[in-house]
Order: structure tokens, then sequence, then C-alpha cells
């Protein structure tokens, strides 16, 4: 098969006939063997209805519903658990991503080898100070801290991926934003950019709220410390516990030094302990400490746990479950 369409969707039942029709005469087009894999994350209207009624007029909709919302990683996860497409493309279900450019990143993975190609929604038709604004401080920080300089917009919800990319990293969390970063990681370092088009939302209004930039930066400082020093911590921590000892030495001895010499003059010198700010900087370093290695450690967790992608599903179809992790409840 040659394309495998994911799509993550949650109260999107508006849209999504409209874009299935418009997913099949772009392949027909282009005569591409293809499946589209709608992942209903919870939604609460009639979306998985539609979905359905979908499938029983083509074989190539296949479907994945969650019980109740777990998030777009989640979702990817699972799509591409279930994927069997030599290229796997991801988009949203809003028809802000238009399937128009689905040839140019098939193109790009099988003529051109790239490993992942990421849309870049170079005009877009978001708000300027909610989305825009953020969105190109948010994409400044990832390419620094990544170092995938190339790309301009890690969030954009159309990629393209080579089908070994999807079947050898784990999407958890809310790690959707950073899927190059974690393919990078993975040793797929041919990662290239398309400019793509960008189109208003049609129907419905967006489901992310402001709180998703604060939450997309701790995730990237998660991601970027893990990666760094998730295997091998004590090149963290062995280095800065050693250097604040060593502080902390020298300060005594400092301390101790003028309290020597005040003893040897014959004079009378404060107690260090006399100040209140001695005691503040002390509470400050310890709870600070305690609180990034709680962090630290937690994360730690989450990651070698045997659950951290284990969800409910309620029904599949036109798909097998393939390793997904899910733990079925009946009615």
């Amino acid at each position: 098969m040659n394309i495998s369409v994911v799509i993550p969707l949650f109260n999107e039942e508006e849209s999504l006939p409209e874009l299935y029709a418009w997913i099949d005469r772009v392949m027909q087009a282009n005569n591409y063997s293809y499946e589209v894999i709608f992942v209903n994350d919870g939604s609460t209207d009639n979306s998985w209805q539609v979905i359905k009624e979908l499938s029983k007029k083509s074989e190539q909709v296949k479907g994945i519903k969650f019980r109740r919302n777990y998030g777009k990683s989640a979702a990817l996860y699972c799509g591409f658990k279930e994927a069997v497409g030599d290229v796997v493309i991801t988009m949203d279900a809003d028809l802000q991503d238009s399937p128009d450019e689905i040839p140019g990143l098939y193109r790009m993975i099988t003529e051109e080898n790239y490993d992942l190609v990421s849309g870049w929604k170079k005009k877009r038709y978001d708000n300027k100070l909610k989305k825009n604004i953020p969105s190109k401080l948010f994409n400044a920080t990832t390419r620094a801290i990544s170092g995938i300089h190339n790309l301009h917009d890690f969030n954009c919800g159309l990629k393209a991926y080579k089908k070994a990319v999807v079947k050898n990293i784990e999407v958890y969390g809310e790690m959707h934003r950073y899927v190059p970063y974690l393919a990078k990681e993975a040793g797929f370092t041919r990662i290239g950019e398309k400019v793509v088009q960008h189109q208003a939302r049609k129907y419905g209004v967006t489901k992310f709220g402001i709180n998703r930039f604060v939450n997309g930066y701790l995730d990237l400082l998660s991601l970027w410390f893990l990666s760094s020093f998730g295997k091998k911590p004590m090149h963290f921590f062995g280095v800065v516990g050693s250097l604040m000892f060593f502080i902390g030495f020298v300060a005594v001895c400092v301390v101790g030094g003028i309290k020597l010499s005040h003893i040897l003059a014959g004079t009378s010198a404060p107690l260090v302990t006399d100040s209140p700010y001695f005691y503040l900087a002390l509470t400050m370093m310890i709870l600070g400490t305690q609180l990034f290695l709680t962090g630290f450690v937690a994360e730690l967790v989450s990651r070698n746990s045997p659950n951290r992608n284990k969800y409910q599903l309620e029904e599949l179809l036109n798909l097998e479950d393939h390793g997904l992790g899910f733990s079925k409840i009946d009615d």
C-alpha cells in the first residue's frame, strides 16, 4: 500500500464527509493505493457514526474509537501502530490541512528520500495574538533546543513519514508537538519541510487553548532533558552535585576564615545564621533541588511504566489490534 492517512479527531462530525471525499479525489487522481485511519479521540458528537457510514461506502475507511478523550499523542500512537502504508501522512480533521498537499509530500519521501517532511503553514488564518505570535516564539525555542534548524512549524498537523519512522518512535503524553525531535533522536535525521496551504476553519471552533503553549514548553524541557541525560543521569547530577559541594566547601572556608580573622584580631563578628537571607536561600535551594529531582524521577517512572500507552478501547472498525496496548471494556 502506498499511503496511510492518520487523522486524529475530536468533535468534527461536520467536516469528515467533505474531508474524506477530498482525500479520495486526490488519491484516485494519482492512482495511489491508500487507507484512511480516523482516530476518534472520545468525541461527544456524532463523529463515530459518520465514520461508520463512510466505512460502509468505502473499504479504505478505517477507524479507532477511544472511550474517552486521551489527547492527540495517544491518537497518533494508535494510528501509527495500525498504519501499513509505505508512507504515513497525518493531518487534522478540521479541513485546515489541504489533502492536495499529499502528492507533494509523498514525492519528497519516496523520491527525495526524506525520513520525515513537516508542513509549514507560512500564511496562516489564525488569530495573531492568541496563536500566531506565541507559535513563532514556541517554534524558535524548539529549533534552538532540538537542533532542527530547518523547520519553521513543529506543531503543524500535516506531516509525512517513512513507515520505518512511525514504527520506531513512541508518541506519548503530549509529545505530538515534537515528533521531528523524537524522529531525530531515533536516528532519522533526513528531516525536510514543505510550505503547505493553510485554510480558514470551516466548521466548529478550535479545540486548543493558550495553555498548550505552556504545556508545550514543559514537554520540550522534559524531552530535551531525557534525550540528553535519560540514560546517563550521573553526567548531570554528578556535575551539578560536585559543583554545589565545591561552592559550599569554598563558602565554608571563607566564612571560617573571616571568623578566624576576627578571633585573631580580638574583635567579635556577627554570626552568619543571624541573617534571615541565609535561611531563605538555603530553603529555596533545598526545595528547588527536591522539586527538580522529583520531576526527573517521575519522568523516568512514566517512560518505563508498562501502562504508559494503554488506553480504553471501545471499538475498532476494519482493523485488528496489532499490539496497541488497548484494554477492551465490554458494555
